[in-house]
C-alpha cells in the first residue's frame, strides 16, 4: 500500500492547513479540513486527476476556517461529509472515537480529542496524525471559545496523543510553529504546553495570558 498525502496551506486566512490523503493505487482520496480554499483544492485534485467518487470530505471540528469549503467539495465531487457525532453540522456520516474510515486500502483511524471543541477529532493514517486544532507544532489549541474545555484538552493531550509512539508524524490544522509538521517525539520534548503537569496545574497554566 502506498498512501498519497499532500499538505495544503492557505496563507490568506489563518495560515490554515488542509490535507488530501488516500490510496495511491486506487486513486481514492479524502479531503480534510477544507477552509476558504475549497475551489483551489478542487482544482488541484482535478489537475492531479485524482477521483473522489463516493469518497469523503472530513472536518476535524466545526469551526468555519476548517469547514467553509465543505459544500464546495461535496458539490464538486459528489462525496460524503464526515464529522464527529457531536458536531453541530448535519453530516452524511457520523464518527466516534475508534472508528475507521476506509479509503481504498488505507485505514484512517478516528481519535476523539475534545478540548478545543466537543467535536474535535484527530485522524491517524499510516504514520501520519492530522491533529486539527488540538495540537500544533509548539502549541495546543485554545480552550476559551464556546464549547472549549481545559479538562477535556488535558485528557486529549496527555491520555491520548502523548500515548502514541514518538515517530508518529504530526500535521496540525494551522501553521503556527517553527515548521509545518513535526513528530510526537519532537512535541513531547519541545512543546511547552506538554510539560508534565497535574490537571490542576494544567488548568492554572491555561488561565495564564
Amino acid at each position: 500500500m502506498f498512501m498519497f498525502f499532500k499538505q495544503i496551506i492557505d496563507r490568506e486566512v489563518g495560515d490554515n492547513f488542509s490535507y488530501v490523503l488516500g490510496d495511491d493505487s486506487t486513486r481514492e482520496v479524502i479531503i480534510v479540513d477544507p477552509g476558504f480554499n475549497g475551489d483551489y483544492i478542487s482544482s488541484l485534485l482535478v489537475s492531479l486527476r485524482y477521483r473522489l467518487e463516493a469518497k469523503y470530505v472530513v472536518a476535524t471540528h466545526h469551526h468555519q476556517d476548517h469547514t467553509a469549503g465543505v459544500d464546495w467539495i461535496r458539490k464538486s465531487f459528489k462525496c460524503q461529509f464526515i464529522a464527529h457525532e457531536l458536531s453541530p453540522f448535519e453530516s452524511d456520516i457520523e464518527v466516534k472515537d475508534g472508528d475507521i474510515i476506509k479509503v481504498g486500502s488505507v485505514d484512517v483511524h478516528v481519535l476523539h480529542t475534545p478540548g478545543h471543541t466537543p467535536d474535535s477529532i484527530c485522524l491517524l493514517a499510516d504514520n501520519k496524525l492530522l491533529t486539527g486544532d488540538t495540537l500544533f507544532v509548539g502549541e495546543c489549541g485554545r480552550t476559551d471559545l464556546p464549547g472549549g474545555s481545559v479538562e477535556d484538552m488535558y485528557d486529549s493531550l496527555f491520555n491520548k496523543l502523548m500515548k502514541l509512539n514518538d515517530d508518529i508524524e504530526v500535521y496540525p490544522g494551522h501553521d503556527y510553529g517553527p515548521k509545518p509538521h513535526s513528530t510526537i517525539g519532537y512535541e513531547r520534548k519541545t512543546n511547552y504546553t506538554l510539560e508534565k503537569r497535574t490537571l490542576e496545574e494544567f488548568k492554572e497554566f491555561m488561565r495564564e495570558p
